[in-house]
């Protein structure tokens, strides 16, 4: 596995399950960056993501009666749907495990190709385990998420599509959780064209790719916290990790509040829903130093998103971004004072969402009452326009936590 011949036989057996995402220019990333930036939507996958990739390459490559066995494996989503996929394909039966806190429509969309899932432990590792002891109970064939090298070398099929498409990449941004996807990059890449820098994106809690590298060995986390939680690893592969040690060019680690705000980003510019897993590579790239003038291409891994998630995901952007915000004023408790702030409100062109009046936060009630206004701006200007124009008319406005 991981020789060039071994990738371009994945990558025609794996065009028998994947659309073609071709990449997609980002005139808004680009602006932003000063680099010429595509995305490489993985998210629009019949199955959500890139997994399908290494799961059905994987299955290709077992004997019949690995096969007869029926596969498990354990996943937080994504590698489930794609195994879950590719083993209904092959008319195989397949067990999941899945931590207990993956999103409702990954769980779905697995059960819905034929699996069985079994719901277990509160991150990747212990379902894992758990996964372990049930092929060894039931005799089932594991197909390890990352660090099996002919998943990897599915997966690496993405590098082999960019690069037929853009010759001349200079960066390509890849995920990672427990690093199959970067090894299969960032090997065919510099196969490819050694001059090609391929990049790791991990979230800031849960980096434990970079705390390996930075170790010279496989190292274990002692917990993740993260909202990317298809990238949610405490320790990388055993198998992969050499190669990742001598073809991965850098390591870039991104908050989850970065996130939040990519998510946005896609969904207002490009109206696409991308997980939060997804979304690593596009926050990377404001960490990315001497990139002005180059061709960058940030791989969307995913977009298995729940409703739930998206909302609350949505909802701390505007706030993160000053387009929602919340006020506390303490005004006289007399007739006319709401009207009279309401109408400064909206002489700035603020949208009110909603009111709390509370006349028990004084003990003199004519002193004071408080007014607490939650209301919707065009960003961090107007917002503080807002704030200044009920300054301007005798009043202290306090930014509080905003709460929907």
């Amino acid at each position: 596995m991981l020789t060039l011949d071994k990738f371009e036989e994945a990558s025609e057996v794996v065009k028998k399950v994947t659309l073609e995402t071709k990449l997609i220019y980002s005139d808004h990333l680009s602006q932003m960056t000063g680099a010429r930036v595509y995305l490489k939507p993985e998210n629009m996958q019949f199955t959500g993501a890139y997994k399908v990739r290494g799961a059905y390459y994987k299955m290709s490559t077992l004997s019949e009666e690995e096969r007869a066995k029926g596969v498990i494996t354990a996943s937080a989503g994504n590698h489930a749907q794609g195994v879950a996929y590719a083993a209904k394909c092959y008319g195989v039966k397949a067990t999941i495990v899945m931590p207990t806190g993956t999103p409702l429509i990954k769980v779905n969309r697995t059960k819905g190709y034929g699996a069985e899932v079994v719901l277990y432990g509160d991150v990747y590792d212990e379902a894992c385990a758990k996964a372990y002891e049930l092929a060894e109970e039931h005799g089932y064939t594991f197909v390890h998420p990352f660090d099996d090298l002919a998943v990897a070398t599915g997966q690496g099929t993405i590098a082999m599509e960019i690069i037929k498409e853009l010759p001349l990449v200079d960066i390509i941004l890849v995920p990672i959780g427990g690093g199959g996807l970067a090894t299969g990059v960032s090997v065919l890449a510099k196969q490819l064209n050694p001059k090609i820098r391929v990049i790791g994106v991990e979230p800031a809690n849960a980096n434990c790719l970079q705390e390996s590298l930075k170790q010279g060995k496989v190292t274990t986390l002692n917990k993740v916290a993260t909202i990317a939680d298809g990238t949610a690893v405490k320790t990388p592969g055993e198998k992969i990790f050499p190669y990742l040690q001598k073809n991965l060019d850098d390591i870039v680690t991104v908050e989850d509040a970065e996130l939040v705000g990519a998510f946005l980003d896609m969904v207002e510019n490009h109206k696409m829903v991308v997980e939060n897993s997804g979304l690593l590579t596009v926050a990377a790239l404001k960490h990315l130093d001497g990139i002005r003038g180059k061709k960058v291409v940030s791989i969307l891994s995913g977009g298995n998103m729940d409703v739930i998630t998206m909302s609350s995901v949505v909802q701390q952007g505007l706030i993160l971004r000053n387009r929602i915000f919340t006020v506390s004023i303490l005004l006289p408790d007399k007739p006319g004072q709401l009207h009279k702030v309401s109408g400064i409100v909206a002489n700035a062109n603020g949208n009110v969402i909603k009111l709390s009046h509370n006349q028990f936060v004084s003990i003199n009630r004519n002193a004071a009452v408080e007014l607490r206004i939650t209301m919707e701006a065009f960003g961090t200007q107007h917002k503080d326009e807002i704030m200044a124009a009920l300054e301007r008319e005798g009043y202290c406005p306090k930014l509080v936590q905003t709460t929907i």
